[in-house]
């Protein structure tokens, strides 16, 4: 290899990594939709923090909203799938509790993809 070689390779390199760091950060969010038995039980802007509960068959869910992500903080189902998502920050990303009929999906003007891909 000469040194033009390791220049182009530096240098498709250095694309690779700016490419995915500014194509893969999605869309900011702006608002948290809550569904409760698959109907809207609360849009929440993202601006304040608060903390929502969502009745659902099994119990109450709880959703933490921070500025600009949200949570699933607790669940009465027994796997916890969507308390271990962990915060949500990207718009098109969504946490769903099954067993007890809750979801949580982050909504924005532009989403890195949509719940059907993730």
């Amino acid at each position: 290899m000469k040194a033009g070689d390791v220049l182009v390779l530096g240098c498709a390199l250095l694309v690779c990594v700016l490419s995915a760091i500014s194509l893969w950060k999605g869309g900011r969010p702006d608002k948290a939709i809550i569904k409760s038995g698959g109907k809207v039980f609360a849009e929440v802007d993202l601006s304040m923090p608060r903390i929502v509960e969502v009745p659902g068959p099994l119990g109450t869910t709880r959703v933490e909203i921070q500025p600009g992500r949200a949570r699933v903080a607790a669940d009465p189902g027994p796997r916890q799938y969507c308390v271990r998502q962990g915060w949500l920050s990207s718009a098109g990303a969504v946490a769903i509790c099954a067993p007890n009929q809750v979801s949580l999906a982050l909504s924005g003007r532009t989403a890195d993809y949509d719940s059907l891909n993730y």
